[in-house]
């Protein structure tokens, strides 16, 4: 199980890289290699789909892949909404600077504590302990 997860892992920053590729490109050799990886990700535990149902990373591809391009009159606000879903930094950063995004949304970061110097007004101060 930690081996299909890890391996849907890299499949997933492949694709990611895939589209970077892509984006910076704009080669048809390099939309196809999008496609396949796409067709890898949708593929349930690495066996074939005899009805074809899993589609999202297909369809999503071919939705970026035309955005990159283009080709679509919301072509900013789907790239744009794509760039924040990834998670790698460096990876957002170079996306967001292959579509000629000026200003990516920083990193999602993990949630600061608050500092407040009031917080403790008007509390007595603690004694120290003495031995």
């Amino acid at each position: 199980m930690l081996q299909s997860v890890k391996e849907s892992h890299r499949l997933l920053r492949a694709w990611q890289l895939a589209l970077l590729r892509f984006a910076v490109t704009l080669d048809e050799s390099d939309r196809l290699n999008v496609a396949a990886l796409a067709a890898e990700l949708d593929r349930p535990s690495g066996r074939r789909d005899p009805d074809g149902s899993l589609h999202f990373f297909r369809r999503t591809s071919s939705q970026l892949c035309a955005a990159i391009s283009g080709q679509l009159q919301d072509a900013d606000a789907i790239l744009d909404c794509f760039c924040k879903q990834i998670g790698e930094p460096r990876l957002r950063l170079a996306f967001a600077a292959a579509i000629g995004m000026t200003h990516p949304d920083p990193a999602p970061s993990q949630a600061q504590p608050k500092r407040r110097p009031d917080l403790f007004k008007g509390l007595p101060a603690r004694r120290s302990a003495s031995l």
